[in-house]
């Protein structure tokens, strides 16, 4: 099968090892890339998810200026009404260097260490950057959904790969992202007029339910609910560990 192409009937029996393979970091860039060459076929890209999940999760991750700390952030707000109903942090150190295409791995223990410390198990993880619209196919919101088994989309604010026409000026409106022939994801826009936002698959689910989601976490702002609240309770940890 193809890189990148759809894929379904993994997630929830792979995860539990998964999740524990992944507590060794890489030590090395091509150690990290082998690792996202061998999760990559285990992201279901298909879906459908769910189609009216009772809480959506948003992650993000703010740095100090020096990029010597972290603060991860995850918070989990009731869809219905996008009151946020469960929030935990973790602060540390990057487990990573930063290289462009694998910055999953500086992110995803601090991340995961947050999503442990919450009581309420979301529905749906909203990610702060991308699933499969990376050079890899695999971007943040996909390496998420498979170590963690949820399903999981990636709402980044710029374009990682690939190229679009349009999308019109009028929210809801959207167009294909395309990268190397490839429909990797939509660029969306969530309010009239304003720079759209950029929604790929990560795990368990499928474009437009993705798509659906995004456009009903943005019923005010450009960015989702999910990212505007997890980025408030980072910075502020950040902010706190300083």
């Amino acid at each position: 099968m193809e890189a990148g192409s759809p894929r379904s009937g993994h997630g929830r029996a792979d995860a539990g090892q998964e999740r524990r393979a992944h507590e060794a970091a890489p030590a090395t860039v091509a150690e990290a890339v082998a690792v996202q060459e061998r999760l990559r076929p285990l992201a279901d890209l298909v879906g459908p998810g769910p189609g009216r999940p009772a809480t959506v999760a948003g992650l993000d991750v703010a740095y100090a200026q020096d990029g010597a700390l972290l603060a991860a952030a995850v918070t989990v707000l009731d869809a219905a009404t996008l009151e946020v109903v469960d929030r935990a942090v973790s602060v540390g150190r990057p487990a990573f260097d930063y290289v462009p295409g694998l910055f999953a791995f500086r992110e995803l223990p601090a991340l995961l260490a947050a999503l442990d410390r919450l009581t309420t198990r979301p529905e749906l993880l909203v990610c702060d950057g991308h699933g499969l619209a990376h050079p890899r196919r695999f971007g943040l919101a996909c390496h998420l959904g498979v170590v963690t088994g949820l399903p999981a989309i990636g709402v980044g604010k710029t374009p990682l790969v690939g190229g679009w026409t349009g999308p019109g000026p009028r929210r809801g409106d959207s167009a294909p992202l395309v990268d190397g022939g490839e429909v990797v994801g939509r660029v969306l826009r969530t309010r009239d007029g304003v720079k759209p936002v950029f929604v790929s698959v990560g795990h368990r689910m499928g474009l437009d339910n993705a798509v659906d989601q995004v456009l009903a976490l943005t019923p005010r702002y450009r960015l989702p609910e999910t990212t505007r609240t997890a980025d408030r309770l980072c910075r502020d940890a950040l902010a706190a560990a300083g």
